[in-house]
């Protein structure tokens, strides 16, 4: 199987880009049924195609365009969630669609599509015929998809239904949703019966890399755990939710990762690259089909980007104000939705970008920022009448909140351009987060000592000063919450962090705002002026995701998410 996983994205004959399953038609150009399973390689080429099920964030328009990360400036698509308009009727327009899709955010029809395509796999490993030397490991990471697949689907909708077992296409059944807790033991229950027979790790360089491990599902457990001690779905604050995150945080970070010593270019370095932080990603490859197209749907116009429509995923000023002054202060004080000056950072007005957490540089393109040799412009003149190259003014393909997004964008040497195949792996679990995990999971089992600790311990790796010890209670809390913030900006955290902690009517209420700079020709003198460009709406039925309106009609046993 080696080198195999790299190539799973490409189209295979055995799997057409098409509905139809393998094992649902078979005309005379495909093999049968029973060919598939009387052969080692029909079979792991069946299993292969199952990680296709395994979504990643390259898309146009980003998750984080439904978060305060970003700005999204349509009004059809991703962009019926910040405006309160989602509904079971329209929720199909976020689906698992690369173009137009809102980055999989509706996985519902693609999970379950998935889970029978699971299912009859593990269904077939029972009654195999024939010696197959790595069944074990096949069923075990199976086993992984499918626990993977249900906490996808878990995170957006609560309680679904649980389907072990495959049904005939098109046969008349119907599912009632498992309440959410049933649905984490069932999580629970595939990852401790496939941990045994799955690989330990599998290095960044080995060409297994993006196969279920151990220790991929230990990072699951520790993510799972910790949604599921959270607010949104542990009313009666059950600790030892808590305390089993903390406790597969904790044998991952007692394992052989290590923190990648750069953070500038942890997302940015081509598949099979070393890096010893990245626990379980998607990998992608230079073959057609097999990469992705990142920087040109997230850099501007300067480097002939498409920008996504109207300048995707361009980063918001919300996001900007949470990055600390590099003496380990906030810039701000926020009170009542009204932001003042922290004294004590050492912010200057007319330098807003000097002296911050490297990490905002690390992520964020402002006005004055050097990319690959080239000094950005994003200033309009106090007359309107003239405007830098990387303003909004000179195209719309420039975001409008005057900030670009760097992270996972190409460094210096690497082509910008449409025909480039960029590799780079979407990193689904890294140690960083395992950190930030343990911190939160040990905070709220009263250690305020270790989640100080290891908040320090991913800041020091930019340098940025350690959490006083005199931090404690709410106010450690809310440090717990803005380093997951700066540190898993646009990894896919935020939309779901704010929901689980119940922060949302807050934080998603709040309008997303971005800078203009304004230039005197005569001087060079900029001002810096914030401006907003959003009105955004949360309600309460938002912590979860409708059902589309037809699998309800389809389905009378399925109950629609509360408040739709």
């Amino acid at each position: 199987m080696k080198k195999q996983l790299i190539y799973l994205f490409i189209t295979l004959f055995l799997f057409s880009a098409c509905n139809d399953d393998i094992l649902d038609v078979l005309p005379q150009d495909r093999v049968s049924e029973e060919a598939v399973w009387n052969d080692p390689n029909l079979i792991n080429a069946y299993h292969t195609a199952l990680y296709n099920s395994i979504l990643h964030g390259f898309n146009i328009h980003m998750l984080s365009k439904a978060t305060d990360e970003a700005f999204c400036a349509i009004n059809w698509d991703i962009g019926i969630i910040p405006t309160g308009q989602l509904r079971p009727d329209n929720v199909g327009a976020v689906a698992n669609d690369h173009w137009t899709g809102g980055g999989g955010l509706y996985y519902w029809n693609t999970a379950f599509q998935y889970l029978r395509r699971i299912n009859i796999f593990l269904e077939q490993m029972e009654t195999l015929e024939i010696s197959l030397n790595n069944k074990e490991q096949l069923v075990a990471e199976a086993k992984f998809l499918r626990a993977y697949i249900y906490f996808l689907l878990v995170e957006r909708f609560g309680g679904v239904p649980i389907v072990d077992r495959s049904y005939e296409l098109g046969a008349e059944m119907t599912f009632a949703r498992s309440s959410f807790e049933e649905c984490v033991e069932f999580i629970e229950n595939d990852l401790n019966e496939a941990m045994p027979d799955l690989a330990q790790r599998y290095q960044t360089t080995d060409g297994n890399f993006g196969r279920a491990t151990r220790d991929a599902a230990l990072a699951l457990k520790s993510r799972l755990f910790l949604y599921a001690a959270s607010p949104l779905f542990n009313e009666a604050n059950d600790r030892s939710r808590w305390q089993k995150a903390a406790d597969a945080a904790e044998e991952l970070i007692n394992s052989s990762y290590s923190l990648h010593p750069d953070y500038s270019t942890l997302f940015n370095q081509p598949t099979g690259s070393a890096n010893n932080e990245i626990i379980f990603a998607r990998p992608f490859a230079t073959s057609p089909g097999a990469f992705h197209q990142a920087p040109m749907h997230n850099l501007n116009r300067r480097y002939g980007a498409y920008g996504g429509w109207w300048a995707s995923n361009g980063p918001s000023q919300n996001l900007v104000d949470d990055y600390d002054m590099i003496n380990g202060e906030p810039p701000f004080i926020f009170n009542n939705g009204q932001k003042t000056i922290n004294p004590a950072s050492g912010y200057d007005p007319q330098n807003p970008y000097a002296n911050r957490d490297p990490r905002f540089a690390a992520t964020i393109i402002h006005d004055e920022a050097v990319y690959h040799g080239d000094t950005f412009e994003m200033w309009v003149a106090e007359d309107g009448e003239s405007w830098g190259f990387d303003s909004y003014r000179q195209s719309g393909d420039n975001p409008r909140t005057n900030y670009v997004l760097k992270k996972f964008m190409p460094e210096e040497g690497v082509p910008l351009n449409w025909q480039e195949p960029y590799t780079n792996p979407w990193i689904i679990f890294r140690l960083g987060e395992i950190y930030l995990n343990y911190a939160e999971a040990k905070f709220e089992l009263g250690d305020e000592a270790t989640a100080r600790t290891y908040l320090s311990m991913v800041r020091e790796r930019v340098n940025m000063p350690p959490i006083p010890d005199n931090v404690s209670g709410d106010e450690l809390r809310q440090r717990i919450y803005n380093e997951r913030r700066i540190e898993l900006a646009f990894e896919e955290h935020r939309y779901w962090d704010v929901r689980r902690w119940k922060i949302a009517p807050d934080i998603e209420n709040r309008p997303i705002r971005g800078m203009d700079i304004i230039k005197d020709l005569n001087t060079g003198e900029k001002t810096y002026v914030e401006i907003q460009l959003l009105e955004r709406v949360f309600e309460e039925k938002m912590y979860f995701l409708p059902i589309e309106l037809n699998e309800i009609l389809r389905n009378p046993e399925i109950t629609q998410s509360p408040g739709y």
